[in-house]
């Protein structure tokens, strides 16, 4: 969608909500002249502590700066859900251009309850930038123990070029490396606006020869094909497809699930590393290796 378009839509958008609030629940008359259904722009605007000329020029779709911090101010003033809350961030403010928090991962009970009911398949989620935000205990058993991760190293990729242990863990380090940077290329590309990407992209050159080498070349990917093989330390030989979930409840978010297949007993040997068991809720889940 054109910036633009984004601007129009927004406009409604507010619009319509403000047309369904009911004066009296703030105060306002209802009787005398009022022909507005639901409360008045300028209404609006005092309840949210905005200038009245500058909230007309929002809902008019004009081409103004508008700060998070404001629109968090109209999203009370109209009573959005959090998904209506969302939605008007997503138009008002371009995705590419959009900050991402610096500190470290928020829990999401939700989010982290979809990663546990997997069980003993590993799971975790990241965001645009491939940080890591959330994991459940099998993931943390098989590939790394993501709660002492800090700084970088709480990035996927920049974990997967720098670290001894991911060499030593993935049978074809280079094959899935490569397959890795072509889906992280993809994703700036997308976020080209991110000025975050150049300098990460930049700062990994520098730590990895083989992200430096591989970069410039710009292959991209826009899924995760075939499956892994690992040579985990306790388990043994291990073969995992994964598959990615783009989740509507968090939309910034992806999430990688590991699926066992059925050569090396991979699904046995995840369940005898489940420690006491906790992990028996696992969904019963194996692929076919014909169709990985």
């Amino acid at each position: 969608m054109s910036k633009n378009s984004r601007r129009v839509e927004l406009g409604d958008f507010l619009r319509t909500r403000r047309e369904r609030l009911d004066p009296q629940e703030y105060g306002f008359p209802t009787g005398g002249r009022r022909r507005t259904t639901g409360l008045r722009r300028e209404e609006l605007a005092q309840v949210a502590g905005v200038g009245v000329s500058w909230y007309t020029w929002l809902e008019q779709g004009r081409d103004i700066n508008v700060s998070p911090q404001v629109l968090d101010s109209i999203a009370r003033a109209l009573q959005l859900d959090w998904v209506e809350r969302r939605h008007m961030f997503d138009l008002a403010i371009d995705p590419a251009a959009r900050e991402l928090p610096n500190q470290g991962p928020t829990y999401d009970p939700v989010l982290q309850g979809i990663l546990d009911s997997w069980g003993w398949c590993p799971a975790y989620a990241v965001d645009r930038r491939w940080n890591y935000v959330a994991w459940n205990e099998a993931a943390s058993e098989v590939f790394a123990d993501y709660g002492k991760l800090t700084g970088r190293d709480r990035n996927l990729v920049w974990y997967l070029f720098t670290h001894p242990s991911q060499r030593q863990l993935l049978v074809h380090w280079e094959r899935e490396a490569r397959k890795c940077l072509a889906l992280f290329r993809a994703s700036s590309d997308q976020f080209a606006d991110d000025p975050w990407f150049r300098e990460f992209s930049h700062e990994l050159s520098e730590a990895s020869p083989e992200f430096g080498e591989w970069w410039p070349l710009h292959d991209i990917r826009i899924a995760h094909t075939g499956h892994k093989e690992l040579n985990h330390p306790v388990a043994g030989k291990l073969s995992l497809r994964p598959t990615t979930l783009m989740p509507a409840e968090f939309p910034e978010l992806k999430i990688l699930l590991y699926i066992p297949l059925p050569q090396e007993n991979t699904a046995e040997k995840l369940q005898r590393l489940a420690p006491s068991g906790r992990w028996s809720g696992a969904l019963e889940l194996q692929l076919d290796p014909a169709k990985s």
